[in-house]
């Protein structure tokens, strides 16, 4: 009985995880309705928040009721990393985002869809889903990257500022069976690449967030999130119990 409990609380904890993910970027990805760059990108984005919110619900399913656990947790109960709630700046900003955190997704849902986890349903689908992202935001920063001087200026600026970010999303996370150095050396390749074809620099600095690696998955959580969350979490708060 204790061991099934235990398996029962990391799966929980690994579910709120992987699912606030989803549900924290899905949200940043929408505040781009009516002002992406151009129409193509207007669609683009909403597809993959879509695509998120979708992994999200079936995340948060698994560790209660969605909609309570979505709209109705304090700051401090969601267990996202930092660098998905970065704001999303220009542009160039939001495709690193996009870039660092859809390559560690792509690699991590291939790695669980090769298991038999509870996780590997979802990750079946989901890689799938993660590799178009991947494209994306890859076919991106070669285009900025190795574009105009002022692209290419954006493009590193936005590099340079979330690299501290990205050494959180390998901390391992209980719950979830995965090999953690293998999917960072994995991950620190294939960034590394696409960052020198975007004649990118690839940052020297640390990579931990802003109070140490992990913090997000503790609740501890930078000052934009707050705001997005009030926002995110606005309407339900104020109709408590409503459908639609």
């Amino acid at each position: 009985m204790t061991t099934t409990s235990a398996k029962d609380t990391a799966l929980t904890a690994a579910a709120l995880a992987l699912g606030d993910d989803a549900l924290v970027l899905s949200h940043r990805l929408g505040e781009w309705a009516g002002h992406a760059p151009v129409l193509e990108e207007e669609v683009a984005l909403a597809n993959i928040a879509l695509d998120l919110l979708g992994q999200a619900r079936v995340l948060l399913s698994m560790a209660g009721d969605e909609d309570e656990l979505a709209f109705l947790r304090e700051e401090r109960a969601f267990r996202n990393l930092q660098l998905v709630e970065q704001p999303n700046g220009d542009f160039a900003h939001t495709i690193a985002r996009q870039l660092f955190f859809s390559a560690h997704q792509y690699l991590l849902y291939g790695e669980l869809a090769s298991g038999d986890g509870p996780f590997a349903p979802l990750a079946g689908k989901a890689v799938k889903e993660t590799a178009y992202h991947r494209d994306h935001a890859e076919q991106w920063t070669l285009r900025l990257g190795d574009g105009t001087d002022e692209s290419h200026t954006r493009m590193q600026r936005a590099v340079d500022a979330l690299w501290r970010y990205t050494g959180e999303m390998f901390q391992p996370v209980e719950g979830v069976d995965a090999d953690w150095t293998g999917l960072e050396t994995a991950w620190l390749e294939w960034t590394g690449e696409v960052l020198r074809r975007a004649t990118l620099t690839v940052p020297e600095g640390p990579r931990t967030g802003a109070w140490a690696a992990g913090a997000g998955r503790q609740g501890l959580h930078t000052e934009p999130f707050g705001r997005m969350l009030a926002e995110m979490q606005h309407l339900h708060r104020s109709h408590p119990g409503a459908t639609w």
